[in-house]
């Protein structure tokens, strides 16, 4: 029986970071929901934005959400109307979600940050993002993988990259995994910078998942590197 555990957390302090960056003994529970359900509902409603990664920071009186989008200027706005009503939207979400489970959470100030990803085609969430809209346009599940696997290894950044599909793949009767692989993808080292996602393709004939693991190199403290040296 294997032992899989996710190639974000296994790293998390060394070369990753929390998405959540805040701590509270009394209302730990709490905040861990909504930060979740949050989280959540924003990808969803972002989709379109190809959104790389959401972070959430708190104190006691003003609740920070970053946004790492590829389209800034789809959520900004003309005038920045777009994330006004995005910040409104966010307190009512809150609002609900307290509601619901009868948390009695102080309200926070919403402070919200769009920032921009460059080079959006070697960061994982954002490649399977692009590969499930290609999937669900009804493309050749062999040229998704083919051209998906090239145009991110063609950065100098990227040292390794793996794609895989599962699912009814071009709708066949039956579900199988298809996947395709280029470079060094080093999965047991905690040094490798191995950035990695999973999206969900909905299609007519049922849903096919999109993993994407990418290689960027290893990452050596500053005593590493001296005595490589």
């Amino acid at each position: 029986m294997t032992h899989r555990v996710h190639p974000y957390i296994f790293r998390i302090g060394r070369t990753t970071n929390w998405k959540s960056r805040w701590f509270d003994m009394k209302n730990f529970a709490g905040n861990l929901r909504e930060d979740t359900l949050l989280r959540e509902w924003l990808q969803k409603r972002l989709r379109s934005a190809h959104v790389e990664q959401i972070e959430i920071e708190r104190s006691p009186n003003v609740m920070h959400v970053i946004v790492k989008t590829s389209r800034p200027g789809i959520l900004i706005g003309r005038g920045g109307t777009g994330a006004e009503d995005l910040k409104n939207q966010i307190k009512k979400k809150l609002f609900e979600v307290r509601k619901r489970f009868k948390t009695s959470v102080k309200p926070h100030d919403i402070r919200l940050t769009i920032e921009e990803v460059r080079m959006p085609e070697t960061h994982a969430a954002i490649a399977a993002q692009m590969i499930v809209d290609e999937i669900e346009k009804r493309i050749s599940f062999r040229r998704i993988l083919k051209q998906s696997v090239e145009k991110i290894s063609a950065s100098r950044d990227v040292k390794g990259v793996k794609v895989a599909l599962k699912g009814r793949l071009d709708g066949a009767e039956m579900a199988r995994y298809e996947k395709l692989r280029k470079g060094r993808i080093p999965l047991q080292t905690i040094r490798a910078n191995v950035d990695y996602a999973e999206r969900t393709a909905y299609t007519t004939y049922g849903t096919i998942g999109v993993k994407v693991w990418i290689y960027k190199g290893d990452v050596f403290d500053k005593d590493e590197k001296q005595s490589v040296a």
